[in-house]
């Protein structure tokens, strides 16, 4: 092949790669817009639905499926709630206006003046003696609440514990590690449709010890509001059977 043909080859060999290059992107680029609409006209974004997010009604026991707040009396005496579903209606986000939700809680007191694994009687006695819990809904309409759960006890009478600690008139034994207040399979009755929201609030009754060993108490009253998110289905709430001892 004389020389100069050569030459021309290997410039034009380039060239065709360029074109081929070119109209294998303009391709792709015409398949994009094919599978994904995109063209001169605003296409709709996907919004996450009220039933997968909670928006209208933030809880934390519906985000995280548990709640737990730490609330600090005097010298460092830690009072601690705990809020779970049961394993009867798990799915916080599947909890609808109709059928009954079910959850679980507990109560306790931490003396944290003292270390965690300190001698029991290094630390401050806390006896539970009334436990109240109050319900209110939250609606989209406006319309009238409802009371879909209440609860007023001696702790002692109803906690899961049999034979809990008790001292006299103050109450059951709070402190930890030795004692703490459980309920389980508490329910939520079905409300209104409209209902987005309940509102629980928790007051517990307790006499804490002024100083390990005094035997000198003062009341308080330790109070927790716990809001549950409860999302719009004409659908009921699916309650499964569990063990009587499931939690």
């Amino acid at each position: 092949m004389p020389a100069s043909r050569a030459r021309r080859t290997r410039r034009a060999l380039p060239l065709a790669l360029g074109g081929l290059l070119l109209s294998l992107l303009l391709s792709s680029c015409s398949l994009v817009e094919d599978l994904t609409g995109s063209d001169d006209e605003a296409q709709p974004t996907a919004t996450a639905t009220s039933a997968a997010t909670g928006e209208f009604y933030d809880s934390q026991f519906t985000r995280d499926g548990t709640f737990q707040s730490h609330i600090t009396v005097g010298d460092n005496l830690d009072f601690v709630y705990t809020l779970y579903p049961t394993k009867s209606t798990p799915r916080t986000n599947e909890w609808y206006p109709r059928g009954s939700k079910f959850f679980s809680f507990t109560f306790q007191a931490y003396d944290l003046a003292r270390d965690l694994r300190d001698p029991y009687e290094t630390k401050r006695k806390v006896w539970l003696g009334r436990m109240q819990v109050t319900s209110t809904t939250k609606r989209s309409d406006g319309g009238a609440a409802e009371t879909p759960y209440t609860l007023d006890a001696q702790a002692q009478t109803v906690t899961l514990d049999p034979e809990p600690v008790t001292y006299g008139d103050y109450g059951m034994l709070v402190t930890s590690p030795k004692g703490a207040f459980e309920l389980r399979n508490q329910e939520i009755v079905a409300t209104d449709l409209a209902t987005i929201g309940v509102e629980l609030t928790f007051s517990a009754t307790v006499n804490i010890e002024t100083s390990a060993g005094s035997n000198r108490y003062v009341q308080e009253t330790i109070t927790q509001v716990v809001p549950i998110a409860i999302f719009a289905s004409d659908e009921e709430t699916q309650a499964q059977e569990i063990p009587v001892n499931a939690n």
